[in-house]
């Protein structure tokens, strides 16, 4: 669960199954991702993006081996003491893996407590306490019905009170529905996506996609420069090398990126050029 719930931050479900049932052939428990550098997860991450998510959970491996005996703990507080657990994830995996009596709000429960209770088309573009308040008081005493109430607003959300064609008339409580009373009026902002063609993140993605394929440390000239032989394809990396080379990005754009990604954690630099941590 707690695998899964880091996996799916900011990450389609479509795209993170056949990544989240590989990690757990290789890593079923914490202990045995905690034995292994903490590159090899970052390596097995693949293009899930946002890669640090990997180095947090091989910490987060290490200190439930640590610290609770090599179990994944169940309260909300012990949770949310690991690294790169945050108190969405913490009470997610309280609530769905424990059966514990938590508040849960994610993008789809939000968006149907804004519809449903405040008549407005999204929620605000960032979580207010007021949000986390009407969530709390929503939520039953109940332990085991409170877990199924963040189930069911969850589902509903994601099936039905869709972002951007929600089906209305297939909703269980659309006579209730605060928007459909207003005359569903339309949002007060427009969500925007990340912007990723051109940017530092590209980049970084890429030299991350060398890294992840070299078996060896990658000569820094490599990265800046397509090679004059092709004796770099005997290193595995001539696909993701070629991939990185057609971005035609700037010296100084390069140089943030592979800044950033030792700044990260996510590379190391050693005489002989960058590789995945150790």
């Amino acid at each position: 669960m707690l695998v899964s719930e880091i996996m799916l931050q900011q990450t389609p479900v479509v795209r993170v199954l056949p990544v989240w049932e590989e990690w757990l052939r290789r890593w079923p428990g914490p202990a045995a991702l905690a034995r292994e550098p903490a590159g090899e997860a970052v390596r097995s991450w693949g293009r899930l993006g946002y890669p640090r998510r990997a180095l947090r959970l091989h910490a987060a491996a290490v200190a439930i081996v640590h610290n609770h005996g090599g179990q994944v703990p169940g309260s909300y507080p012990d949770l949310l003491e690991l690294p790169g657990v945050g108190s969405y994830t913490a009470a997610a995996v309280a609530a769905f893996a424990f059966g514990r009596r938590e508040t849960v709000v994610d993008t789809n429960i939000r968006r149907v407590h804004a519809r449903l209770f405040t008549g407005a088309a999204l929620p605000a573009p960032a979580l207010t306490a007021g949000e986390m308040r009407l969530a709390a008081q929503l939520l039953p005493d109940d332990a085991a019905a409170s877990v199924r109430w963040n189930a069911a607003v969850m589902e509903l959300g994601a099936l039905v009170c869709t972002a951007r064609t929600p089906k209305c008339g297939d909703c269980p409580v659309r006579g209730a529905c605060a928007w459909l009373a207003a005359g569903e009026p339309p949002p007060t902002y427009t969500p925007k996506g990340q912007a990723w063609h051109g940017t530092d993140r590209q980049v970084r993605g890429a030299v991350m996609a060398v890294l992840r394929v070299a078996d060896s440390p990658v000569a820094r000239e490599l990265l800046e420069h397509a090679p004059a032989d092709l004796g770099f394809e005997a290193a595995g990396i001539g696909v993701p090398l070629a991939a990185l080379h057609r971005l035609n990005s700037a010296p100084e754009q390069l140089e943030r990126a592979v800044a950033g990604l030792l700044s990260d954690g996510l590379a190391e630099l050693l005489p002989a050029g960058l590789r995945l941590p150790g």
